[in-house]
């Protein structure tokens, strides 16, 4: 009885091994890695990480856990070992892999050396609906919808919080098993990983924002996220005057919208004194929007309780 125990309680510890009880399980365990790969191939850790959670079925699949394929890579010249499935046609070639780090590594430069994907790299890494997009349109997959799958997966767990580097220095990377033509790459960016200051959170109608500390400046937030000053001005929309942040304030990193959201209501009625400017950057919509909606010219003017603002 001991025996059989034993040998249940070394079967499920295999059985465990390698699967993923959710995909925030598995985001927290490979985001890491995925910001080594950014630091080291310029590509957005939140983009490797959505489409590993979703190329992967967030580490299930029988792809990434008999071959350790986390990104549905097929063989394409590879001289390594393979896997065989059925997948947009029977009987598939996908690459197989000793370890799922080397799959993320693979990843990476099957990417980064690939001439159909280079205009990827035109892109900002932090604009990670531009790569999406970019991914679908350079035919990574098949599925149409596969941008705003991923889109969708680094909305909802904040994937982009891992896309703000801070230190940037120069590295050499020479020829590797993707680059074909044995080429000599030239130098490419190496970025230092080094955790930002500020979460960086969401409104509901996509506006990316973090919320001051005590002894904050635009200045400060604008080194860290590697933004101009006027940039945030214009974005919270503040003179130049403005710098001293008061803790609690929100600062907007990309620019407010017109309208708050689709779960917002059309208006909303004040349940104590504020000022157009103040539910500008609370709703994150344009304070330019709000004052021609509600026919106003004085964004700091006091509105009282009660009063009705339209939102959109």
């Amino acid at each position: 009885m001991k025996k059989l125990i034993f040998l249940l309680a070394v079967g499920l510890t295999n059985f465990s091994f390698g699967f993923y009880a959710s995909k925030k399980d598995y985001i927290e365990t490979w985001k890491e890695e995925a910001i080594n790969q950014m630091n080291l191939y310029q590509i957005p850790a939140s983009i490797t990480l959505a489409q590993a959670v979703l190329e992967s079925q967030y580490g299930n699949s029988k792809l990434s856990t008999e071959a350790n394929n986390h990104f549905g890579i097929k063989c394409h010249k590879w001289t390594g070992e393979t896997f065989i499935q059925d997948d947009d046609r029977k009987n598939e070639c996908f690459r197989k892999y000793s370890n799922a780090k080397e799959s993320f590594k693979d990843h990476s430069e099957f990417l980064k050396y690939r001439s159909r994907y280079a205009q990827l790299f035109e892109l900002k890494m932090t604009d990670y609906k531009a790569w999406a997009k970019g991914l679908k349109k350079c035919g990574y997959a098949t599925n149409p919808k596969y941008a705003h799958l991923l889109i969708d997966i680094i909305e909802k767990y904040q994937l982009y919080k891992y896309d703000y580097p801070s230190k940037v220095e120069k590295v050499s990377v020479h020829s590797i098993a993707n680059n074909t033509e044995n080429k000599t790459i030239k130098a490419s960016t190496f970025i230092a990983p080094k955790p930002n200051k500020h979460d960086v959170k969401i409104k509901p109608n996509g506006v990316h924002y973090v919320v001051a500390k005590k002894g904050d400046t635009f200045y400060k937030i604008a080194k860290e996220f590697e933004l101009g000053m006027w940039q945030l001005y214009k974005y919270n929309d503040y003179g130049k005057q403005k710098d001293v942040l008061v803790p609690g304030d929100i600062v907007y990193l990309q620019p407010k919208k017109s309208k708050p959201g689709k779960h917002h209501d059309k208006t909303v009625v004040l349940k104590e004194n504020s000022s157009l400017r103040k539910l500008s950057q609370e709703y994150a919509v344009k304070l330019s929007t709000l004052l021609k909606k509600n026919n106003l010219e004085m964004p700091d003017e006091t509105l009282a309780t009660g009063t009705k603002i339209i939102l959109k």
